[in-house]
């Protein structure tokens, strides 16, 4: 039986209600148009269906289709799961840390007007950072790896580019042989030491692209950047290999907001839940207007064929 709760709302009802005003009023992108179409039909008459029977007692079901667009919240729970089937094969029966890489709110403006451009420099400015301390003997001295997750927003749905990593508590050596990292692979690298190399990667590779493209970088704005502390967060938090999975199954396929946190759709407003983690989590609620809702969830439709799980 399927004990699943059914939420009260959707964002597919906020898109067929104010979906049109919103688009008359913002004249978003093509591929936002995409993804609103797309999520406006997801699982009605509009995408057709299929006819289900069981072998044993001959009951039918007749069922619609799903519109399968990776915004769409209620097509990511089957392909999480499947995801998740697919990565056991991968895993190796060794400690492995969570660790976050975030890029400070400075640089939102670039990552609109350049979202595809820089969210590859943060996989890359990420990964490198990773396997430049793997590397060097004072850390590991060997070569790790690591599963890697964008994700683009707050609670709030503010921009707030980040992604989420996994990545084992070792690495092999030139050698060929495992090697744990430091307390038996219980700590991976210092906070302090990842923040700063990935800043430094991150900023060259800014600068490199910028110059490709003639955008201005002044110079006041970049040392502002290098003085901030770019958070980095690591954190081993398993157990086992197969929780590894079932723990980043929880960020894969995640988008901006899911439908179980909208609260209400009401007289042009639109209320979800929040957690404030500024105050250690505390559950919130906020009343948008909807024009503004779907705008900030127009901030977190990534371009087409863009990858955001890499490894």
């Amino acid at each position: 039986m399927n004990t699943t709760i059914r939420p009260a709302h959707e964002l597919a009802d906020i898109v067929r209600l104010y979906g049109d005003a919103f688009i008359d009023h913002y004249h978003p992108l093509k591929q936002h148009l995409r993804v609103f179409n797309a999520i406006r039909k997801c699982r009605t008459a509009a995408l057709g269906g299929h006819l289900d029977r069981c072998d044993a007692c001959g009951q039918e079901r007749y069922s619609y289709n799903s519109c399968r667009n990776r915004h769409c919240p209620k097509c990511q729970g089957t392909n999480r799961e499947r995801w998740i089937l697919e990565r056991h094969k991968d895993l190796l029966p060794v400690p492995y840390f969570h660790v976050v890489f975030t890029l400070p709110e400075q640089l939102n403006a670039l990552c609109l007007a350049h979202p595809s451009d820089l969210y590859n420099i943060l996989f890359r400015a990420s990964r490198d950072t990773i396997q430049q301390l793997g590397q060097d003997p004072k850390h590991l001295g060997a070569n790790t790896g690591m599963i890697a997750v964008l994700h683009t927003w707050g609670q709030q749905l503010w921009l707030h580019p980040h992604v989420h990593c996994i990545v084992p508590g070792g690495g092999i050596t030139k050698a060929g042989y495992w090697r744990n990292c430091k307390s038996k692979g219980n700590y991976l690298f210092p906070a302090r030491v990842m923040s700063s190399l990935f800043r430094g990667k991150f900023m060259a590779m800014l600068r490199a692209f910028c110059r490709s493209r003639k955008i201005p970088l002044s110079n006041e704005w970049c040392t502002d950047l290098y003085r901030t502390q770019w958070v980095v967060y690591a954190k081993q938090v398993f157990a086992g290999p197969r929780q590894v999975i079932e723990y980043l199954g929880r960020y894969t396929h995640r988008i901006a907001i899911s439908n179980h946190r909208l609260l209400a759709i009401d007289n042009g407003q639109v209320t979800f839940a929040y957690k404030d983690y500024r105050q250690a989590g505390i559950k919130k609620t906020m009343t948008l207007q909807a024009n503004e809702f779907l705008r900030r969830f127009c901030l977190h439709i990534l371009p087409p064929g863009f990858m955001k799980i890499r490894h």
